[in-house]
Protein backbone atom coordinates (compact mmCIF):
# COMPACT_ATOMS: atom_id res chain seq x y z
CA UNK A 1 0.00 0.00 0.00
CA UNK A 2 1.42 3.38 -0.99
CA UNK A 3 1.08 6.48 1.03
CA UNK A 4 1.14 9.99 -0.40
CA UNK A 5 2.84 12.55 1.79
CA UNK A 6 1.79 16.15 1.23
CA UNK A 7 1.91 19.33 3.19
CA UNK A 8 -1.42 20.64 4.38
CA UNK A 9 -2.58 23.70 2.47
CA UNK A 10 -1.92 26.98 4.20
CA UNK A 11 -4.86 28.99 5.56
CA UNK A 12 -6.25 31.17 2.74
CA UNK A 13 -5.30 34.47 4.36
CA UNK A 14 -1.75 33.30 5.03
CA UNK A 15 -1.41 31.81 1.54
CA UNK A 16 -2.48 35.11 0.01
CA UNK A 17 0.39 36.87 1.81
CA UNK A 18 3.11 34.31 1.04
CA UNK A 19 4.90 36.40 -1.65
CA UNK A 20 5.46 39.39 0.67
CA UNK A 21 6.48 37.37 3.73
CA UNK A 22 10.19 37.16 2.73
CA UNK A 23 10.34 40.97 2.89
CA UNK A 24 8.68 40.93 6.30
CA UNK A 25 11.29 38.37 7.40
CA UNK A 26 14.11 40.74 6.38
CA UNK A 27 12.62 43.47 8.57
CA UNK A 28 12.16 40.99 11.43
CA UNK A 29 15.84 40.02 11.26
CA UNK A 30 16.76 43.69 11.71
CA UNK A 31 15.31 43.36 15.21
CA UNK A 32 18.24 41.08 16.16
CA UNK A 33 21.52 42.46 17.53
CA UNK A 34 24.31 42.75 14.93
CA UNK A 35 26.67 39.78 14.74
CA UNK A 36 29.83 41.69 13.73
CA UNK A 37 31.34 43.92 11.09
CA UNK A 38 30.39 41.68 8.16
CA UNK A 39 27.04 40.98 6.56
CA UNK A 40 24.35 40.38 9.16
CA UNK A 41 21.37 38.00 9.02
CA UNK A 42 19.16 40.65 7.41
CA UNK A 43 21.73 41.29 4.64
CA UNK A 44 22.00 37.57 3.95
CA UNK A 45 18.21 37.28 3.89
CA UNK A 46 17.95 40.20 1.45
CA UNK A 47 20.39 38.43 -0.86
CA UNK A 48 18.30 35.25 -0.70
CA UNK A 49 15.16 37.27 -1.45
CA UNK A 50 16.81 38.78 -4.56
CA UNK A 51 17.96 35.31 -5.69
CA UNK A 52 14.45 33.96 -5.12
CA UNK A 53 12.98 36.73 -7.29
CA UNK A 54 15.45 35.98 -10.09
CA UNK A 55 14.70 32.23 -10.02
CA UNK A 56 10.97 32.88 -9.89
CA UNK A 57 11.07 35.22 -12.88
CA UNK A 58 13.18 32.78 -14.90
CA UNK A 59 10.75 29.96 -14.20
CA UNK A 60 7.70 32.06 -15.02
CA UNK A 61 9.41 33.64 -18.07
CA UNK A 62 7.81 37.01 -17.56
CA UNK A 63 8.92 40.63 -17.31
CA UNK A 64 7.53 42.06 -14.05
CA UNK A 65 8.93 45.56 -14.47
CA UNK A 66 7.79 48.14 -16.98
CA UNK A 67 10.24 49.97 -19.20
CA UNK A 68 9.88 53.06 -16.99
CA UNK A 69 10.65 51.02 -13.85
CA UNK A 70 13.72 49.45 -15.47
CA UNK A 71 14.96 52.88 -16.53
CA UNK A 72 14.39 54.55 -13.15
CA UNK A 73 15.86 51.73 -11.06
CA UNK A 74 18.62 50.93 -13.54
CA UNK A 75 19.87 54.49 -13.92
CA UNK A 76 22.14 54.38 -10.82
CA UNK A 77 24.03 51.40 -12.26
CA UNK A 78 25.86 53.74 -14.67
CA UNK A 79 27.44 55.91 -11.98
CA UNK A 80 28.09 52.96 -9.65
CA UNK A 81 29.93 50.99 -12.34
CA UNK A 82 32.11 53.96 -13.32
CA UNK A 83 33.02 54.65 -9.69
CA UNK A 84 33.81 50.98 -9.07
CA UNK A 85 36.29 51.07 -11.93
CA UNK A 86 38.13 53.88 -10.14
CA UNK A 87 38.38 52.09 -6.78
CA UNK A 88 41.78 51.57 -5.18
CA UNK A 89 41.55 47.81 -5.68
CA UNK A 90 39.25 45.34 -7.48
CA UNK A 91 38.14 43.96 -4.12
CA UNK A 92 37.13 47.40 -2.83
CA UNK A 93 35.38 48.21 -6.10
CA UNK A 94 33.36 44.99 -6.09
CA UNK A 95 32.46 45.36 -2.41
CA UNK A 96 31.34 48.95 -2.86
CA UNK A 97 29.43 48.21 -6.05
CA UNK A 98 27.69 45.26 -4.42
CA UNK A 99 26.53 47.39 -1.49
CA UNK A 100 25.23 50.21 -3.70
CA UNK A 101 23.46 47.78 -6.03
CA UNK A 102 21.94 45.97 -3.07
CA UNK A 103 20.48 49.12 -1.51
CA UNK A 104 19.48 51.19 -4.53
CA UNK A 105 18.73 48.64 -7.26
CA UNK A 106 18.30 45.00 -6.24
CA UNK A 107 16.33 45.27 -2.99
CA UNK A 108 13.93 47.94 -4.38
CA UNK A 109 13.43 45.78 -7.49
CA UNK A 110 12.69 42.75 -5.28
CA UNK A 111 10.05 44.77 -3.44
CA UNK A 112 8.51 45.70 -6.80
CA UNK A 113 8.35 42.02 -7.77
CA UNK A 114 6.97 40.66 -4.49
CA UNK A 115 4.48 43.39 -3.59
CA UNK A 116 1.46 42.68 -5.81
CA UNK A 117 -1.26 44.98 -4.51
CA UNK A 118 -2.06 47.48 -1.79
CA UNK A 119 -2.75 44.77 0.78
CA UNK A 120 0.86 43.59 0.49
CA UNK A 121 2.04 47.21 0.69
CA UNK A 122 0.15 47.73 3.94
CA UNK A 123 1.55 44.52 5.45
CA UNK A 124 5.07 45.76 4.78
CA UNK A 125 4.26 49.25 6.08
CA UNK A 126 2.90 47.77 9.31
CA UNK A 127 6.08 45.69 9.55
CA UNK A 128 8.07 48.94 9.55
CA UNK A 129 5.87 50.14 12.41
CA UNK A 130 6.34 46.85 14.28
CA UNK A 131 10.13 47.05 13.97
CA UNK A 132 10.02 50.66 15.18
CA UNK A 133 7.93 49.72 18.24
CA UNK A 134 10.35 46.93 19.17
CA UNK A 135 13.46 49.05 18.70
CA UNK A 136 11.82 51.93 20.52
CA UNK A 137 10.88 49.74 23.47
CA UNK A 138 14.47 48.48 23.74
CA UNK A 139 15.72 52.07 23.48
CA UNK A 140 13.46 53.38 26.26
CA UNK A 141 14.55 50.48 28.47
CA UNK A 142 18.18 51.41 27.79
CA UNK A 143 17.52 55.00 28.83
CA UNK A 144 15.65 54.06 31.99
CA UNK A 145 18.21 51.46 33.12
CA UNK A 146 21.27 53.46 31.97
CA UNK A 147 22.22 50.68 29.59
CA UNK A 148 22.41 52.65 26.35
CA UNK A 149 25.26 54.23 24.45
CA UNK A 150 27.36 56.90 26.12
CA UNK A 151 26.13 60.48 25.85
CA UNK A 152 27.79 63.29 27.82
CA UNK A 153 29.40 60.75 30.16
CA UNK A 154 26.18 58.81 30.86
CA UNK A 155 25.01 55.58 29.21
CA UNK A 156 21.57 56.97 28.38
CA UNK A 157 21.47 57.21 24.58
CA UNK A 158 18.78 54.91 23.15
CA UNK A 159 20.27 52.81 20.34
CA UNK A 160 18.02 49.74 20.34
CA UNK A 161 19.57 46.45 19.29
CA UNK A 162 21.87 48.19 16.78
CA UNK A 163 24.44 48.99 19.47
CA UNK A 164 26.84 51.85 20.07
CA UNK A 165 28.62 51.39 16.72
CA UNK A 166 25.41 52.30 14.87
CA UNK A 167 23.90 55.03 17.02
CA UNK A 168 21.71 56.16 14.12
CA UNK A 169 20.19 52.71 13.62
CA UNK A 170 17.38 52.90 16.14
CA UNK A 171 16.68 56.54 15.27
CA UNK A 172 16.27 55.60 11.60
CA UNK A 173 14.06 52.59 12.35
CA UNK A 174 11.84 54.57 14.72
CA UNK A 175 11.63 57.54 12.34
CA UNK A 176 10.55 55.37 9.41
CA UNK A 177 8.02 53.68 11.68
CA UNK A 178 6.59 57.08 12.61
CA UNK A 179 6.36 58.03 8.93
CA UNK A 180 4.53 54.80 8.04
CA UNK A 181 2.18 55.11 11.02
CA UNK A 182 1.32 58.73 10.20
CA UNK A 183 0.61 57.79 6.57
CA UNK A 184 -1.73 54.98 7.64
CA UNK A 185 -3.46 57.19 10.22
CA UNK A 186 -4.13 59.91 7.62
CA UNK A 187 -5.48 57.49 5.03
CA UNK A 188 -8.87 55.87 4.57
CA UNK A 189 -8.20 52.59 6.35
CA UNK A 190 -10.75 51.24 8.88
CA UNK A 191 -11.09 53.39 11.98
CA UNK A 192 -9.42 50.87 14.29
CA UNK A 193 -6.38 50.73 12.03
CA UNK A 194 -6.11 54.52 11.88
CA UNK A 195 -6.43 54.82 15.66
CA UNK A 196 -3.84 52.09 16.20
CA UNK A 197 -1.44 53.77 13.75
CA UNK A 198 -1.93 57.16 15.41
CA UNK A 199 -1.29 55.63 18.83
CA UNK A 200 1.91 53.98 17.56
CA UNK A 201 3.11 57.25 16.05
CA UNK A 202 2.59 59.11 19.33
CA UNK A 203 4.21 56.35 21.39
CA UNK A 204 7.27 56.35 19.13
CA UNK A 205 7.96 60.01 19.82
CA UNK A 206 9.52 59.14 23.19
CA UNK A 207 12.22 56.74 21.88
CA UNK A 208 12.84 59.09 18.97
CA UNK A 209 13.55 61.90 21.45
CA UNK A 210 15.79 59.62 23.55
CA UNK A 211 17.89 58.73 20.51
CA UNK A 212 19.39 62.25 20.78
CA UNK A 213 19.61 62.28 16.99
CA UNK A 214 19.09 65.83 15.75
CA UNK A 215 19.07 64.71 12.13
CA UNK A 216 16.31 62.17 12.72
CA UNK A 217 14.23 64.76 14.57
CA UNK A 218 14.50 67.25 11.73
CA UNK A 219 13.78 64.71 8.99
CA UNK A 220 10.80 63.23 10.85
CA UNK A 221 9.26 66.60 11.71
CA UNK A 222 9.62 67.83 8.13
CA UNK A 223 8.23 64.60 6.66
CA UNK A 224 5.21 64.49 8.95
CA UNK A 225 4.49 68.13 8.12
CA UNK A 226 4.59 67.29 4.40
CA UNK A 227 2.30 64.29 4.93
CA UNK A 228 -0.18 66.43 6.84
CA UNK A 229 -0.14 69.09 4.13
CA UNK A 230 -0.72 66.49 1.42
CA UNK A 231 -3.60 64.95 3.38
CA UNK A 232 -5.49 68.25 3.71
CA UNK A 233 -5.37 71.47 5.73
CA UNK A 234 -8.24 70.67 8.11
CA UNK A 235 -6.78 67.32 9.11
CA UNK A 236 -3.34 68.89 9.43
CA UNK A 237 -4.60 71.42 11.98
CA UNK A 238 -6.30 68.71 14.08
CA UNK A 239 -3.24 66.48 14.15
CA UNK A 240 -0.94 69.42 14.89
CA UNK A 241 -3.04 70.22 17.96
CA UNK A 242 -2.83 66.61 19.18
CA UNK A 243 0.93 66.52 18.64
CA UNK A 244 1.39 69.78 20.50
CA UNK A 245 -0.58 68.47 23.47
CA UNK A 246 1.40 65.20 23.41
CA UNK A 247 4.66 67.12 23.34
CA UNK A 248 3.65 69.10 26.40
CA UNK A 249 2.79 65.88 28.27
CA UNK A 250 6.01 64.13 27.25
CA UNK A 251 8.31 67.07 27.96
CA UNK A 252 6.67 68.05 31.21
CA UNK A 253 4.48 65.44 32.80
CA UNK A 254 6.65 62.37 32.19
CA UNK A 255 10.03 64.05 32.47
CA UNK A 256 11.21 63.30 28.96
CA UNK A 257 12.55 66.84 28.80
CA UNK A 258 15.79 66.07 30.60
CA UNK A 259 18.66 68.52 30.73
CA UNK A 260 20.57 66.52 28.09
CA UNK A 261 17.59 66.47 25.77
CA UNK A 262 16.98 70.20 26.22
CA UNK A 263 20.64 70.92 25.52
CA UNK A 264 20.48 68.75 22.38
CA UNK A 265 17.43 70.63 21.14
CA UNK A 266 19.07 73.98 21.82
CA UNK A 267 22.20 72.90 19.97
CA UNK A 268 20.23 72.74 16.70
CA UNK A 269 20.10 76.54 16.71
CA UNK A 270 23.83 76.79 17.54
CA UNK A 271 25.23 74.78 14.62
CA UNK A 272 26.83 77.93 13.23
CA UNK A 273 27.37 80.13 16.30
CA UNK A 274 28.74 77.64 18.84
CA UNK A 275 28.84 74.15 17.28
CA UNK A 276 29.88 71.13 19.35
CA UNK A 277 32.71 68.84 18.24
CA UNK A 278 30.42 66.50 16.31
CA UNK A 279 29.19 69.42 14.20
CA UNK A 280 32.75 70.70 13.74
CA UNK A 281 33.83 67.26 12.52
CA UNK A 282 30.90 67.13 10.14
CA UNK A 283 31.75 70.51 8.64
CA UNK A 284 35.37 69.39 8.20
CA UNK A 285 34.27 66.14 6.52
CA UNK A 286 31.95 68.07 4.20
CA UNK A 287 34.78 70.39 3.22
CA UNK A 288 37.03 67.40 2.59
CA UNK A 289 34.40 65.77 0.35
CA UNK A 290 33.92 69.00 -1.58
CA UNK A 291 37.67 69.22 -2.13
CA UNK A 292 37.76 65.70 -3.58
CA UNK A 293 34.94 66.56 -5.94
CA UNK A 294 36.65 69.71 -7.15
CA UNK A 295 39.70 67.66 -8.10
CA UNK A 296 37.66 64.85 -9.73
CA UNK A 297 34.39 66.50 -10.79
CA UNK A 298 32.96 63.89 -13.17
CA UNK A 299 33.77 60.46 -11.72
CA UNK A 300 35.03 61.21 -8.19
CA UNK A 301 37.89 59.45 -6.43
CA UNK A 302 36.34 55.98 -6.71
CA UNK A 303 34.22 53.77 -4.46
CA UNK A 304 35.46 53.36 -0.88
CA UNK A 305 38.30 55.84 -1.49
CA UNK A 306 36.99 58.63 0.77
CA UNK A 307 39.09 57.56 3.80
CA UNK A 308 42.29 57.50 1.71
CA UNK A 309 41.75 61.06 0.41
CA UNK A 310 40.16 62.51 3.56
CA UNK A 311 43.21 63.84 5.39
CA UNK A 312 44.62 65.43 2.25
CA UNK A 313 41.59 67.72 2.02
CA UNK A 314 40.48 68.06 5.66
CA UNK A 315 41.17 71.04 7.91
CA UNK A 316 42.97 70.88 11.25
CA UNK A 317 39.60 71.12 13.02
CA UNK A 318 38.84 67.46 12.17
CA UNK A 319 39.30 65.19 15.18
CA UNK A 320 40.82 61.72 15.03
CA UNK A 321 37.47 59.99 15.47
CA UNK A 322 34.32 59.78 17.54
CA UNK A 323 33.97 58.18 20.98
CA UNK A 324 32.12 54.86 21.17
CA UNK A 325 31.08 53.45 24.54
CA UNK A 326 28.13 51.88 26.30
CA UNK A 327 25.41 49.41 25.25
CA UNK A 328 27.80 46.54 25.91
CA UNK A 329 30.81 48.13 24.18
CA UNK A 330 34.03 49.17 25.90
CA UNK A 331 35.43 52.63 25.19
CA UNK A 332 37.08 53.01 21.79
CA UNK A 333 37.64 55.60 19.07
CA UNK A 334 35.69 55.09 15.86
CA UNK A 335 37.34 56.40 12.70
CA UNK A 336 35.44 58.92 10.58
CA UNK A 337 35.30 57.09 7.25
CA UNK A 338 32.55 58.99 5.43
CA UNK A 339 31.39 62.61 5.06
CA UNK A 340 28.08 61.95 6.84
CA UNK A 341 26.16 63.28 3.85
CA UNK A 342 24.96 60.93 1.13
CA UNK A 343 25.04 63.66 -1.49
CA UNK A 344 28.61 64.63 -0.65
CA UNK A 345 29.64 60.98 -0.46
CA UNK A 346 28.31 60.53 -4.01
CA UNK A 347 30.05 63.69 -5.21
CA UNK A 348 33.39 62.75 -3.65
CA UNK A 349 33.46 59.07 -4.68
CA UNK A 350 31.28 59.03 -7.82
CA UNK A 351 31.39 62.62 -9.05
CA UNK A 352 28.63 64.43 -10.90
CA UNK A 353 27.79 61.32 -12.92
CA UNK A 354 27.10 59.28 -9.80
CA UNK A 355 25.15 62.03 -8.09
CA UNK A 356 22.98 62.77 -11.13
CA UNK A 357 22.18 59.12 -11.81
CA UNK A 358 21.28 58.23 -8.23
CA UNK A 359 19.62 61.51 -7.25
CA UNK A 360 17.89 61.58 -10.64
CA UNK A 361 16.39 58.17 -9.91
CA UNK A 362 15.18 59.33 -6.49
CA UNK A 363 13.65 62.54 -7.85
CA UNK A 364 11.88 60.60 -10.60
CA UNK A 365 10.36 58.34 -7.95
CA UNK A 366 9.27 61.36 -5.90
CA UNK A 367 7.60 63.05 -8.88
CA UNK A 368 5.74 59.85 -9.84
CA UNK A 369 4.72 59.20 -6.22
CA UNK A 370 3.32 62.71 -5.74
CA UNK A 371 1.43 62.51 -9.05
CA UNK A 372 -0.10 59.24 -7.90
CA UNK A 373 -1.07 60.78 -4.58
CA UNK A 374 -2.79 63.72 -6.26
CA UNK A 375 -4.84 61.29 -8.35
CA UNK A 376 -6.18 59.43 -5.31
CA UNK A 377 -6.36 62.22 -2.72
CA UNK A 378 -10.02 63.11 -3.20
CA UNK A 379 -11.83 59.92 -4.13
CA UNK A 380 -9.43 57.27 -5.28
CA UNK A 381 -8.36 54.28 -3.15
CA UNK A 382 -4.90 53.92 -1.69
CA UNK A 383 -4.43 57.31 -0.01
CA UNK A 384 -2.65 55.66 2.93
CA UNK A 385 -0.21 53.92 0.57
CA UNK A 386 0.45 57.19 -1.23
CA UNK A 387 1.14 59.08 2.00
CA UNK A 388 3.45 56.35 3.27
CA UNK A 389 5.37 56.21 -0.02
CA UNK A 390 5.78 59.98 -0.32
CA UNK A 391 6.72 60.18 3.34
CA UNK A 392 9.43 57.54 3.01
CA UNK A 393 10.94 59.36 0.05
CA UNK A 394 10.85 62.76 1.74
CA UNK A 395 12.42 61.34 4.90
CA UNK A 396 15.21 59.57 3.01
CA UNK A 397 16.00 62.55 0.80
CA UNK A 398 16.11 64.82 3.85
CA UNK A 399 18.18 62.41 5.92
CA UNK A 400 20.68 62.05 3.05
CA UNK A 401 21.66 65.70 3.58
CA UNK A 402 23.44 64.83 6.87
CA UNK A 403 23.63 61.02 6.84
CA UNK A 404 24.89 58.32 4.51
CA UNK A 405 24.88 54.55 4.16
CA UNK A 406 26.64 52.36 6.69
CA UNK A 407 25.79 49.79 9.33
CA UNK A 408 23.08 47.11 9.54
CA UNK A 409 20.25 49.66 9.62
CA UNK A 410 21.15 50.81 6.10
CA UNK A 411 19.05 47.98 4.72
CA UNK A 412 16.00 49.99 5.78
CA UNK A 413 16.95 52.44 3.03
CA UNK A 414 16.60 49.80 0.32
CA UNK A 415 13.28 48.50 1.66
CA UNK A 416 11.90 52.01 2.07
CA UNK A 417 12.92 52.94 -1.47
CA UNK A 418 11.30 49.72 -2.69
CA UNK A 419 7.96 50.59 -1.07
CA UNK A 420 8.11 54.10 -2.49
CA UNK A 421 9.07 52.75 -5.93
CA UNK A 422 6.15 50.33 -5.90
CA UNK A 423 3.65 53.13 -5.35
CA UNK A 424 5.38 55.51 -7.76
CA UNK A 425 5.69 53.01 -10.63
CA UNK A 426 2.81 50.55 -10.23
CA UNK A 427 0.75 51.44 -7.16
CA UNK A 428 -1.92 53.61 -8.76
CA UNK A 429 -2.66 50.83 -11.27
CA UNK A 430 -2.98 48.17 -8.57
CA UNK A 431 -6.08 47.05 -6.77
CA UNK A 432 -6.38 46.03 -3.13
CA UNK A 433 -8.16 42.82 -4.04
CA UNK A 434 -8.87 39.84 -1.88
CA UNK A 435 -8.16 36.58 -3.71
CA UNK A 436 -11.25 34.64 -4.72
CA UNK A 437 -11.86 31.32 -2.94
CA UNK A 438 -10.70 29.32 -5.95
CA UNK A 439 -7.58 31.41 -6.30
CA UNK A 440 -6.82 31.01 -2.63
CA UNK A 441 -7.11 27.24 -2.90
CA UNK A 442 -4.75 27.24 -5.89
CA UNK A 443 -2.22 29.33 -3.98
CA UNK A 444 -2.39 26.96 -1.01
CA UNK A 445 -2.02 23.92 -3.25
CA UNK A 446 0.96 25.51 -5.04
CA UNK A 447 2.67 26.21 -1.72
CA UNK A 448 1.97 22.68 -0.51
CA UNK A 449 3.54 21.24 -3.61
Amino acid sequence: MSHTLALAPLPPRVAALVPVLPLVAVLALLALPPTGDGAGPADVASGLVVAYCVIRLLRERRRPLSAVAVCVLGLPVVGIALAAAGASSPQAGLAGMGRYLQLFVLVPAAVLVLVRHRTDFRVLAWSFVGLAVWQGAVGVHQYVTRGGASYQGQDIRAVGTFGAHDVMGMASAVSLGVVCAVGIALGRAPVWQRLTAAGCALALLAPLALSFSRGAWIATALTCAVQLALAGLRRALKVAAVLAATGVVLMGGFGVGTAQLQERIDSIARVTDAPDQSVVDRYALWESAAGMWREHPLTGVGLKNFPAYRDGHATLALSSGSDVEGAGVEYERQALLSPHSMYLLLLSEQGLIGLLTLAGSWLALLVCAVRGLLRVRRRGPGLDCALVACGLLVWLLTDFAYGDIGGPSTLLTGLGLGLAAWWALTGTESRAVTPQPGARERVGEAVAR
